[in-house]
């Protein structure tokens, strides 16, 4: 199975007996998928989906998820999955529970500080100079994480842990014609910023499908602050993830000359989006990388990578539960 995206504005997709049909506003059809192939389907910008096949997503369990051009999350139709009212209460216990949310959150942000020490290992091994002070630094913190009294505390760790991760970004771009200003969100001003953010976005989509499967209230979590409207838990179980599955696709996406400065566009705003041949190299190579094979670290068994994150929300579930004594983060080697 794979997700399907949708690039073209004024497309429609319809259920055609057991299959999905993508018709293009004036070049007619451009895409039959039988619909039991189908893991998700992906719009970004603007399209139509009938009601008979929104019904059969739903019937089936296929999220569809919704990105503006730009990039931004607008939302996901998520089937009826998970009743799970105690695991509901437990995470609510625990992340009102400062002690235990901060047992949890300590794992993650280690996981985070950790994998990306590891990626930078990885490209010094590949010859990039002068590392080492950064990969020294990450360490410390990381050990630091468990050192700290109160959650305002990690995230001050955590956030340490970006600056001196990012202040090495300019080193590992050796693509000529990108730069690295620093990390810049809303909206990105540059290439190797617009790729980032969208492919957190992309994977906030991973995440956000991961909880509701297991069951839990994405907006309620244990290391960022509760703010009306922000799913806290998926950027908590994000947060180990981001080095693994965007940070290095990116670098990867620039240093093979995938892409090319070339390839990217003023957006509304003031910002830098990927045109949309860009945008279709990145959505293949993140479908590759979702797909690629990998060992779990905790549960010794090959998975792709798009399980990944359910895996994970299974394993803080069974913390909470009282079925596992704390969170292990999924690190990479």
């Amino acid at each position: 199975m794979s997700a399907l995206y949708v690039l073209e504005d004024g497309a429609i997709l319809r259920k055609d007996g057991d299959q999905v049909v993508v018709i293009g506003a004036k070049s007619g059809p451009l895409l039959k998928m039988p619909l039991e192939q189908v893991e998700e389907i992906v719009i970004v910008g603007n399209a139509t989906v009938t009601a008979p096949l929104v019904a059969e997503l739903l019937a089936r369990g296929v999220g569809l998820a919704y990105f503006s051009r730009s990039g931004e999350f607008l939302g996901r139709l998520v089937p009826e999955t998970s009743k799970n009212v105690p695991l509901r209460w437990a995470q609510f216990r625990a992340a009102s529970d400062p002690s235990r949310a901060l047992a949890i959150a300590r794992s993650m942000v280690k996981g985070k500080l950790l994998n990306q020490r590891t990626l930078l290992q990885r490209v010094a091994r590949e010859g990039v100079p002068d590392l080492a002070g950064a990969i020294e630094d990450l360490k410390v913190l990381a050990q630091k994480a468990d050192q700290v009294a109160t959650l305002d505390e990690l995230r001050g760790v955590e956030g340490a842990g970006s600056a001196r991760y990012f202040r090495e970004w300019p080193k590992l771009i050796r693509q000529v014609g990108f730069r690295f200003p620093g990390r810049v969100r809303r909206p990105p001003t540059d290439p190797v910023n617009a790729m980032l953010s969208f492919g957190y976005t992309l994977l906030a989509n991973m995440v956000f499908a991961a909880c509701h499967v297991v069951g839990f209230d994405p907006y309620v979590g244990f290391l960022h602050m509760d703010r009306y409207g922000r799913p806290a838990l998926v950027l908590d179980l994000m947060e180990e993830l981001r080095p693994v599955l965007v940070d290095s696709l990116v670098l990867a996406l620039i240093n093979r000359g995938q892409v090319e400065p070339e390839g990217f566009e003023e957006s509304l705003g003031g910002g830098c989006r990927m045109s949309r041949s860009t945008l279709r190299t990145f959505l293949q190579a993140w479908e590759d990388r979702r797909r690629t094979l990998v060992r779990h670290p905790l549960l010794q068994q090959e998975t792709p990578y798009f399980r990944v994150p359910e895996l994970q929300a299974r394993i803080l579930a069974k913390v909470l539960l009282g079925e596992a004594e704390e969170y292990v983060p999924f690190l990479i080697r």
